[in-house]
């Protein structure tokens, strides 16, 4: 399970670096963020059991957040 977190700590490092090259500095910085959170965690070498909390919790708070954004911060249609 180690193994698996440093791999998607590898790809949200890619994102990272993809989405700074397109002029999108803010997601840029918030993969930055998972991606240094996902190697910690790669490296704590904790149960397979609290992985899967770990992970599922992470997941609940990106999906809380990215409803809250979509439902009150997202302009339809990229209006600015």
């Amino acid at each position: 399970m180690d193994k698996m977190f440093k791999l998607m700590g590898w790809w949200t490092g890619i994102f990272a670096i993809l989405f700074y090259v397109g002029d999108m500095t803010a997601v840029a910085l918030i993969m930055v963020a998972n991606t240094g959170f996902f190697i910690l965690l790669g490296f704590l070498n904790i149960s397979e059991r609290m992985y899967m909390y770990v992970f599922g919790a992470y997941l609940t708070i990106f999906f809380v957040g990215f409803t809250y954004y979509t439902t009150f911060i997202h302009l339809p249609g990229g209006m600015h």
